[in-house]
């Protein structure tokens, strides 16, 4: 039944330029409002897994990711609409520069893409550093490219001095037509650690985490009008748009006699990418979904009929890992006795015989190492084989983001075919009961994966399964 317009306050945060600051900002300006007692929800555009782990810290409910490539740009606005139920105001963060969208593909899953599908105002964040006048030709520039963008005010990070906030916003008074909203000094107290995939995830640093995104707020809200920001939201007009229902988007499995099938996701620091929507659809296919951490569970979930492993950083905790004998052996035993399981980057070398040499669960006939090339991109995949996941000849997009090889990158019933500049190319495990692959997958895009997946973890919990591994 159509509920007709809705109407949630909201802003896009966006950057001439990836490192301008935009974590920094959006983090902080989501903690400010909640330190106001609003309700803010949070948003990250892209397929970023780790941004939106500070947000959430900041807004304390869940950060979701809106990718118009994964998931398709007419369910940016239901998405959205999903995850900003219940707020007062929602805060997106964009990706990249503001037009940079998905490589060779116009403006395809850009911010700028993101916030008109949105009808949302544009914020953007200028890194003030090492320059004076020129900010006001950079402004103009990103304020005139796209009349359908609504760039509708500016923050400047890094400022150096008073004066040099002076120098700044006289020239954007005069060049730009662009109102100055804030000025935030250069700050070590707000920095956030990174590393060889970029930020540290908020999971891994407890209490650090904590006081990072306390530091931003605070940092927000002594430098930025957080009045001036609300009222801007407010000119967001009314998104004509159902929001997203992952009951509607899957068709409900038959439950076994046992019950709902139990589906164990991993989680954890090792495991911390996972988009919320997919545990989501996987409950509304008729799953019981629950938790673990690998890197303190013994044992799998009693019950277990099903196993996903997302992404994150098992190779920093290889020996943690690998010291785990006993959920080793019992992932090796399930993927044996037949059960299902569904994993992708993170869980593809978990699975594997070795990860830089330290014994892994076995499951899949490859070695992982780090390497210190990087590979990164969406990708237009079909799968090749049947699998748990989705049958041969299954369409779907995905992204790539990792600096690990496995030794082969595919079995020989390879999960993924797509094509590169270099040429087409194979990749991941599939046949049987596993389907294992560094291909990262928004289950929004493609729905039916929850319900094949949840239906086979309801045959194995039935005893209706064929046992073995890819």
């Amino acid at each position: 039944m159509s509920t007709g317009p809705v109407n949630i306050p909201r802003l896009v945060v966006a950057a001439p330029s990836s490192g301008a600051g935009k974590t920094t900002v959006a983090t902080g300006l989501i903690a400010a409002l909640a330190a106001r007692g609003l309700a803010v929800s949070p948003h990250k555009v892209g397929p970023d897994y780790i941004d939106p782990g500070y947000h959430a810290l900041a807004a304390g409910r869940p950060g979701r990711n809106l990718d118009a490539f994964l998931c398709g740009p007419e369910r940016i606005a239901p998405l959205f609409l999903h995850g900003a139920a219940g707020a007062d105001v929602a805060v997106v963060e964009g990706v990249m520069g503001l037009f940079d969208g998905a490589s060779g593909r116009g403006e395809l899953a850009s911010t700028a893409h993101v916030a008109k599908l949105l009808r949302a105002p544009v914020v953007l964040v200028v890194d003030g550093s090492s320059q004076s006048r020129s900010v006001a030709a950079l402004v103009h520039g990103f304020a005139s490219w796209d009349p359908e963008v609504r760039l509708a005010g500016v923050i400047l990070n890094r400022v150096a001095s008073d004066r040099h906030e002076q120098l700044l916003r006289e020239a954007l008074e005069e060049g730009s037509g662009v109102p100055v909203l804030g000025a935030l000094r250069r700050s070590a107290a707000v920095a956030t650690p990174s590393r060889h995939l970029g930020l540290i995830p908020a999971v891994e640093r407890s209490a650090e985490a904590l006081r990072a995104v306390a530091d931003m707020g605070e940092l927000v809200a002594s430098s930025v009008d957080l009045d001036a920001l609300l009222e801007l939201a407010r000119t967001a007009p009314d998104l004509d748009a159902e929001p997203w229902d992952p009951s509607v988007e899957v068709t409900p499995v038959a439950a076994p006699a046992s019950g709902r099938p139990r589906i164990a996701l991993a989680g954890g620091a090792a495991f911390s990418f996972s988009y919320a929507e997919n545990a989501e659809l996987l409950g509304a296919a008729g799953a019981e979904v629950v938790p673990f951490d690998p890197l303190h569970a013994s044992s799998l979930p009693e019950g277990t009929a099903g196993l996903v492993i997302g992404g994150g950083f098992p190779e920093l905790y290889v020996r943690e890992l690998s010291g785990n004998g006993p959920l080793r052996a019992a992932i090796a035993a399930f993927a044996a006795a037949g059960g299902p399981i569904a994993a992708e980057c993170a869980g593809l070398l978990y699975l594997g015989r070795e990860l830089d040499g330290l014994p892994m669960c076995g499951v899949l006939a490859t070695d992982a190492r780090m390497t210190e090339r990087l590979t990164l991109g969406y990708r237009d995949a079909v799968a090749l084989h049947d699998s748990p996941l989705a049958p041969a000849g299954t369409r779907l997009r995905g992204h790539e983001f990792h600096r690990t090889v496995c030794d082969p990158g595919a079995g020989e019933l390879p999960a993924w075919g797509w094509h590169l500049p270099t040429g087409p190319r194979t990749e991941g495990f599939a046949g049987g009961n596993v389907h294992a692959s560094y291909l990262h997958l928004h289950w929004a895009g493609a729905p039916a994966l929850a319900s094949s997946f949840t239906a086979a973890a309801a045959d194995f919990a039935a005893g209706d399964f064929g046992a073995g591994t890819a």
